[in-house]
């Protein structure tokens, strides 16, 4: 018996949106955190629509120079977003922020589009983009880690060597996690739509260990990268 993906007409969207109300009703009244989470939530909401229309134009054109436009904005945007948690932000920290996402996500994403998949060379937006969006988070995510963890050990005191094992250690925790959770407390998101698409899941899950690999490697790559240029900051 297979499953066919079907549509989710917009009344039952909404319902979706239930324990969503129920969760902005509690933080209304018990916290003052209430206006964020609602503004978060309806600037989700948008982002996505307007994704989606967008993806639509992409996939449509497919077009080198369009996909690399929107590789460059997830790089740039990352990189903001991976310092914005720093107590004193600088030009110098996001110049380091963006050297590690890009040396951390590039050669990873294209190990796995040239050498892996091999279909890089076609310039498919449909592969391209999402596996783009799969290493620009956590690679962001990371950056942010332990740029905030090293900060934080330093303002304490801590050697610069102390520092950099806590802030490895510590940013490395949330994709060791994931490495460990998968398959067991979690399905990821690749792996489920393929399964829910109809694919074989022996396939899905060789797609999901490429994923896995990319993910581990590109933000402990960025990890790496961003503490070698703080050592180098260090030294001069």
């Amino acid at each position: 018996m297979t499953f066919a993906v079907v549509t989710i007409p917009l009344g039952y969207l909404a319902i979706a949106f239930l324990p969503v109300v129920i969760v902005l009703i509690i933080l209304f009244r018990w916290s003052k955190s209430g206006p964020a989470a609602a503004y978060s939530v309806v600037r989700m909401v948008a982002q996505l629509i307007m994704i989606g229309y967008f993806l639509n134009y992409l996939f449509e054109e497919d077009a080198p120079w369009l996909i690399l436009s929107v590789l460059t904005v997830m790089l740039l945007t990352s990189s903001w977003i991976g310092i914005r948690h720093l107590r004193v932000k600088s030009l110098s920290a996001y110049s380091r922020a963006l050297l590690a996402v890009a040396i951390g996500s590039f050669p990873t994403l294209c190990l796995i589009l040239f050498v892996v998949t091999r279909a890089g060379g076609d310039m498919n937006a449909r592969l391209i983009i999402p596996l783009a969006g799969m290493v620009f988070p956590p690679s962001m995510n990371v950056v942010s880690l332990v740029a905030e963890r090293l900060q934080s050990e330093r303002d304490r005191g801590a050697s610069f060597e102390m520092a950099r094992e806590a802030a490895l250690r510590a940013s490395l925790i949330p994709v060791t996690n994931a490495l460990l959770a998968v398959g067991l407390v979690s399905l990821p998101g690749m792996m489920t739509g393929q399964v829910l698409a109809g694919v074989d899941p022996m396939l899905a899950v060789r797609y999901q260990i490429m994923v896995m690999c990319m993910i581990f490697g590109a933000s402990g790559i960025c990890a790496t990268t961003y503490l070698y240029f703080c050592s180098r900051n260090q030294q001069e």
